[in-house]
């Protein structure tokens, strides 16, 4: 049986396992979930995944819910090379040092900063509340600074010398912002 993978590419998590999956040429088959037509939050999908969220994959009848969780298990359980995540203790814990610390950091403010500047205005119809613009473009720039001087000081990826699962999540994150930004600036 194929994997299945559930997910919307505009989701920053979704598109960090889309490219882990093409990357590692691990067979699945695509489930488009259609988060503006509200699939996400049809009964048929709660019962796949009560949260109401994207990506779910589905192996062999086991399901799982959550980014982190599913790159987690596909290295784990595919045959993945060693460095997407270590099987080194000390080399899988800097790897889950930045997996734990970017929910509330780099996933948390970038993913604001782009729904208050862009998503709701969008999606109402209305001007950006520019208070929550700020705080959340201060937020996010902070992140960033940290990246940029902690995290990337010094090696070419956020754990260390070779490209983790840590990158696609955080790199997803970051070009949210940036791919959108240069899309209004090329209409503009």
């Amino acid at each position: 049986m194929t994997l299945k993978f559930y997910g919307n590419l505009l989701s920053q998590p979704c598109r960090a396992i889309f490219i882990f999956l093409k990357a590692n040429q691990i067979p699945y088959e695509f489930k488009f979930i259609d988060m503006t037509k509200g699939e996400h939050l049809s009964e048929e999908y709660e019962k796949l995944n009560p949260l109401k969220k994207v990506p779910v994959i589905e192996d062999r009848g086991f399901i799982l819910r959550e980014s982190v969780g599913i790159l987690r298990y596909l290295c784990r359980e595919k045959k993945v090379q060693d460095h997407w995540y270590p099987t080194d203790s000390k080399q899988q814990a800097k790897v889950d040092e930045y997996l734990e610390w970017q929910h509330l950091d780099t996933r948390l403010n970038c993913a604001m900063y782009f729904q208050y500047k862009f998503l709701i205005p969008l999606l109402k119809s209305e001007p950006p509340n520019e208070k929550k613009v700020t705080e959340f473009e201060r937020r996010m720039k902070t992140t960033l600074g940290l990246i940029e001087n902690v995290w990337l000081k010094d090696t070419p990826y956020l754990t260390g010398n070779e490209i983790t699962i840590a990158d696609l999540l955080g790199a997803c994150e970051i070009e949210q912002t940036s791919k959108f930004l240069s899309c209004i600036h090329c209409t503009a």
